[in-house]
């Protein structure tokens, strides 16, 4: 078993889904397939929600008074959250950021389902991307539930569209040995990535729940 989990040759484990579809068949693995699935989902679906984003923001230039499709009431609004500095963090709004990176990420999902070959500093790259948009997006959760107090869909939208493009990519780097890693957490990562998510999902839901229980009890 450590013989298969083991890194192969650079020439291989840039492409090859071997090393791991030859794991137990109980493995849930990370091959060419399913990772490239996983991030055209992923791609997709943080796309329509930036480029919903991109149009509410439209709106809003051309109306300062223009009510977004998303605000609901004071806890849960968009307009509210454009607004703030925080949605325009690098001097230009955040949104620009998706709606130029998911369609990228798109692009890289069905390469990779085309069975393109890829340089191992691509899939470095690739897990750079996934570090930034993690990484930012934890930073706007932290300041939308605990700073701004508001909440907009479709920037949660976006969150979950980056949590499993993250650790899917992580994990398919750690198994595939882009990320030198041991046996154990090769196969740490291949058999409980998908728990990650899970457990992500239900940390950030858990947060917005304590953080606005006083707007669904009063």
């Amino acid at each position: 078993m450590s013989s298969q989990l083991s890194a192969p040759s650079d020439q291989a484990l840039e492409y090859d889904d071997a090393p791991v579809a030859a794991a137990d068949s109980g493995r849930v693995a990370l091959g060419r397939r399913t990772i490239g699935l996983w991030l055209l989902i992923t791609g997709l679906v943080g796309a329509v929600a930036s480029f919903l984003l991109l149009h509410e923001r439209v709106q809003l230039w051309q109306d300062p008074n223009h009510t977004t499709a998303c605000d609901i009431n004071p806890w849960v609004s968009c307009g509210q959250v454009m607004g703030s500095w925080q949605a325009s963090t690098f001097g230009f709004p955040n949104i620009f950021i998706g709606v130029v990176g998911f369609p990228v990420l798109v692009a890289v999902a069905v390469s990779i389902l085309a069975a393109a070959r890829f340089p191992r500093w691509y899939w470095l790259g690739l897990q750079a991307g996934a570090i930034f948009a993690f990484g930012f997006c934890i930073w706007l959760w932290a300041n939308a539930v605990y700073v701004i107090g508001v909440l907009c869909p479709y920037c949660m939208v976006v969150w979950a569209a980056v949590i499993p493009f993250f650790v899917a990519t992580t994990a398919r780097n750690i198994i595939h040995g882009v990320i030198p890693a041991s046996a154990g957490v090769k196969r740490i990562a291949s058999e409980w990535w998908w728990v990650a998510v899970v457990v992500i999902y239900l940390l950030v839901f858990a947060s917005i729940l304590v953080q606005f229980s006083y707007a669904f009890t009063g």
